[in-house]
C-alpha cells in the first residue's frame, strides 16, 4: 500500500523509511518510462517552485527547473543576490512570504540549519537540494541507477572513496536503509563524524548490513558491486586545495584500483569532476562500468517523483 507524502518535507533521507525510498524510486521509473514513451505526465499543471539557491549548480538547477516543466507546472530560481537569506532579509521571512506564492521551496543552501529553518516556517514542502551536511535528492538518483543497472539493492556492497562530505552522510543513510552493505575509505582526519555513522549503523544493523570506515582504498573497493567518488575539494573549501591534494594523494579512482571490485561493478560519481584527482577521465567517460551519465539524468526523474509526491 502506498505511503501518502503529500505535504512532506525533504529536509535529509533521516526522514524517509524503506517504504517510502522504493515508492520514490518505483515512481520515478514510471515517470521515466513515460517521459521515454513520449506520454504527458503533467501531475503538477498549475503549480509551481520557488528554488533558493546559496550554491551554483548545472544538475540541480536544470534537472528541476526542466522537471517541473514536464510535470506541467513552473520554477522560479532565486539566485543568492536575489534574495541573500538571512542577510537582506530573514529566512523565517522568506519561507513565509514564498508560502503565499508557490507549492514548494527547493533550498540549495550552506547550511543543513537554513532547511531547517525553511521548513519550521513554511506552509509548502521544503526539499532539500544540498546543504553541507546532506544531499538527499542526489542519493536518491544514485539509489535509482544502482537499481536499474543491478535490479536489486539489498545485499550489493557499496563502497565510497573521498571525502567524508554531506555526500558520505547521505549515501551512508540511504545505503544503509535499502540493505546494502556500506564501505567508506578516507583518509586520517578526513572521516564522517562519528554521530552520522552512528546514524548509518542503526539503520544497517536493523536491515542486517554493515557500515565499514576505513581508510584502506582497497579495503573499501574489495568485491564491491558499486564504487562511488566525489571531488576532494567542495564548493567553499577551495582554501584547502594544495593541502587536500596532498591529503588524498592514493584516494583516486584508476583502473587499478577499481580491478579489486567485482568485475561487474557499478562506476558512480555526482558531478562535477576533477579529472586527474578523484577520478580519471577515461574512467567516466569510456570505461563500460561507468553508470555516471545516466546517474546525472536520473537526477530529473528521481525529483520529478519527489516533486510529484510531495506537492
Amino acid at each position: 500500500m502506498a505511503v501518502n507524502l503529500k505535504g512532506r518535507d525533504l529536509l535529509s533521507l533521516l526522514h524517509l523509511n524503506l517504504e517510502e525510498i522504493v515508492q520514490i524510486l518505483e515512481y520515478a521509473q514510471a515517470l521515466k518510462l513515460k517521459h521515454y514513451a513520449g506520454e504527458p505526465h503533467r501531475n503538477l499543471e498549475g503549480k509551481s517552485i520557488a528554488m533558493l539557491f546559496e550554491k551554483p549548480s548545472l544538475r540541480t538547477r536544470v534537472s528541476f527547473e526542466v522537471g517541473m516543466s514536464h510535470l506541467g507546472g513552473s520554477a522560479v530560481y532565486l539566485s543568492p543576490l536575489d534574495v541573500k537569506m538571512g542577510k537582506r532579509e530573514a529566512v523565517a521571512d522568506i519561507a513565509k512570504v514564498l508560502s503565499r506564492y508557490v507549492n514548494g521551496i527547493v533550498a540549495r543552501v550552506m547550511s543543513h540549519q537554513t532547511v531547517i529553518d525553511l521548513a519550521n516556517y513554511a506552509s509548502v514542502p521544503v526539499i532539500n537540494a544540498l546543504c553541507d551536511t546532506y544531499h538527499p535528492c542526489q542519493v536518491l538518483a544514485d539509489l535509482l541507477t544502482i537499481w536499474e543497472k543491478k535490479n536489486e539493492l539489498e545485499g550489493l556492497k557499496f563502497a565510497f572513496v573521498g571525502d567524508g562530505n554531506n555526500m558520505t552522510n547521505s549515501l551512508m543513510l540511504g545505503c544503509a536503509t535499502v540493505g546494502m552493505d556500506v564501505s567508506i575509505a578516507t583518509p586520517e582526519g578526513y572521516e564522517p563524524k562519528p554521530s552520522m555513522v552512528e546514524q548509518a549503523r542503526e539503520i544497517a544493523s536493523a536491515k542486517g548490513s554493515e557500515v565499514e570506515i576505513t581508510n584502506e582504498p582497497k579495503t573499501a573497493v574489495d568485491e564491491a558491486d558499486v564504487v562511488y567518488t566525489d571531488v576532494w575539494t567542495g564548493m567553499g573549501q577551495e582554501g584547502e586545495t594544495e593541502r587536500r591534494l596532498r591529503d588524498f594523494a592514493g584516494y583516486g579512482l584508476t583502473t587499478e584500483l577499481l580491478s579489486h571490485a567485482s568485475p561487474d561493478a557499478v562506476l558512480l560519481h555526482c558531478l562535477p569532476a576533477h579529472y586527474g584527482e578523484e577520478i580519471t577521465f577515461d574512467l567516466v567517460h569510456d570505461d563500460p562500468r561507468s553508470a555516471v551519465f545516466d546517474q546525472a539524468e536520473n537526477r530529473m526523474h528521481a525529483q520529478k517523483a519527489v516533486l510529484s509526491l510531495l506537492l
